[in-house]
């Protein structure tokens, strides 16, 4: 493909993106990219380090995709600004084969299952004023304190999957608190959203056991306090909350309804996802987050040290952190020199202390004095109206533990969520126009909490990934991507995928502005 042709598959994306403005800027600029992206392998996904992390668009073992973006960008700079994008994707990808129960028959049957071979990514609208953005639509997020790059993935939000469309509020990034003199600053955001997901999940279910739940909300805050960053150590912390909400269930017993629940959604609802109720037995919707901290140390050659944590919630004893160890755990070193070495991040996770079905009913032991009642079930990313915590199978949370897209026999949540691992990321340059990265983990799954397995499976995974910036072309690069999995939790996968992609900036159009 020539940087004409490329060029000239971009003109329909600048058109769209653009727009008369009066901003105090004389011309509007868009950034924008073309990138073709190819993949082969073996198994019945990709590779599990080509698949997460990457918002959900490469899940097959084989495929070629055209990808073009089209970005306006928020002046950080004025007090009022405005953004928008598109990120359009088609291409052609193999399929995977998925169980499925036929109730009338009784018999179960294979059904080949791919990806659309077009779809928008995204495509939003957003605006700033001082402080404060809002935005409207379906928008990539990435987490706020963990490298994207190289970090396993946050567990609450992580970049993992399809982005959900939404309106999303927050401050554009932290601020001083006032009265504080610059020593605390806050940063926090609202989104409520919808799941667009209902015939993926429709296509992959089995229709014979647990549930399908269609029509889903989705709502996610966060709220950070930071110490003044300028200081050689500084500290993050603070809460991450999401949620499932609304939509219609549907619970399966050997391919036959067995019970329906219409969760209707109104203001009262929206109300209640912000700020949980409890109708005295449970609270709506399907709630689950995170406590995050981080500390990061300047060295003096400008080198960075980072730890951190984040402990994973599902209810009140796991906010209270009476879940033992869970949690990611990591060390990232940043380095000043961009040359060899850049950064590293070592992390381990443990998802093993999860409560499990606990019941104490004072009747079932007479003459017991102890009257009150004790339930519980705590699954992470799991929960009894809903499906898994994912769009379109992928975890919105930690990819760590495997979405329900893993899934082949087409049970819509997690089977292993008592995991335990460490994962490994570095990256680096080989000089100025080669950057690599390196990602490896390991870990075992022992099921979950209500079906523990009677063996554990495990799985060890790796990937290498070098781009080259062609000096003579600006913009132009080229990816090369090999990866695998081995063991007997994703199965085992091995692929490589080229990807050429030509990055520019243009100014298309001219402000309406008079001078």
């Amino acid at each position: 493909m020539t940087i004409g042709t490329i060029r000239s598959l971009l003109l329909p994306l600048l058109l769209c993106a653009g727009t008369h403005s009066s901003s105090a800027a004389d011309d509007i600029s868009v950034d924008c990219s073309a990138e073709i992206t190819a993949n082969i392998g073996s198994g019945n996904f990709a590779p599990y380090y080509m698949m997460s992390n990457r918002h959900g668009v490469l899940t097959q073992p084989k495929g070629a995709m055209l990808r073009l973006v089209a970005v306006k960008p928020l002046d950080a700079n004025s007090r009022f600004s405005w953004s928008a994008g598109v990120d359009f994707i088609t291409g052609v990808a193999g399929s995977t084969d998925y169980w499925r129960y036929d109730a009338a028959d009784r018999k179960w049957f294979k059904h080949a299952e791919g990806v659309a071979p077009v779809f928008i990514q995204q495509l939003y609208g957003e605006m700033k004023w001082r402080s404060l953005f809002l935005t409207f639509g379906m928008k990539q997020h990435e987490s706020a304190i963990l490298n994207f790059s190289l970090s396993s993935g946050d567990l609450t939000e992580s970049g993992n999957a399809r982005p959900i469309p939404e309106a999303r509020i927050g401050f554009i990034d932290f601020k001083d608190i006032p009265l504080t003199g610059g020593w605390i600053q806050i940063q926090g955001e609202i989104g409520y959203g919808k799941m667009t997901d209902n015939r993926w999940l429709r296509d992959h279910y089995n229709y014979y056991n647990y549930h399908i739940t269609q029509g889903t909300w989705y709502n996610y805050k966060r709220l950070y306090l930071r110490t003044k960053p300028t200081e050689r150590f500084s500290v993050t912390l603070g809460m991450q909350a999401a949620g499932q909400y609304g939509g219609d269930v549907r619970w399966y017993n050997e391919g036959n309804v067995y019970r329906f629940m219409k969760q209707p959604v109104g203001l009262k609802s929206f109300w209640k996802m912000l700020i949980p109720q409890s109708d005295g037995v449970y609270y709506d919707g399907n709630h689950l987050g995170s406590w995050d901290f981080l500390g990061r140390y300047a060295l003096d050659n400008g080198d960075q040290l980072r730890a951190y944590f984040q402990w994973p919630w599902e209810d009140g004893s796991g906010i209270g952190k009476l879940n033992g160890f869970d949690g990611l755990w990591g060390l990232e070193w940043r380095r000043q020199d961009r040359w060899w070495i850049t950064a590293v991040v070592v992390e381990y996770l443990d998802f093993m202390n999860q409560s499990g079905p606990i019941h104490w009913a004072p009747d079932d032991s007479p003459g017991t004095t102890l009257r009150d009642h004790a339930t519980g079930g705590d699954q992470y990313y799991n929960n009894q109206h809903y499906n898994g915590y994912c769009n379109y199978g992928m975890s919105i949370g930690s990819p760590f533990l495997p979405g329900p897209v893993y899934n082949l026999d087409g049970y819509m949540a997690y089977v292993d969520n008592r995991v335990r691992g460490f994962h490994i990321g570095v990256s680096g340059a080989a000089g100025p126009v080669v950057d690599w990265r390196v990602l490896a983990s390991y870990r075992k799954g022992y099921g979950d909490s209500r079906m523990p397995r009677l063996y554990p499976v495990h799985d060890t995974s790796f990937m290498v990934e070098g781009r080259w910036r062609m000096p003579k072309v600006n913009g132009l690069s080229l990816g090369v991507q090999v990866a695998m999995d081995r063991g007997d939790m994703l199965g085992d996968n091995f692929g490589a995928s080229l990807c050429l992609k030509y990055d520019c900036n243009v100014v298309p159009f001219k402000s309406a502005r008079k001078p």
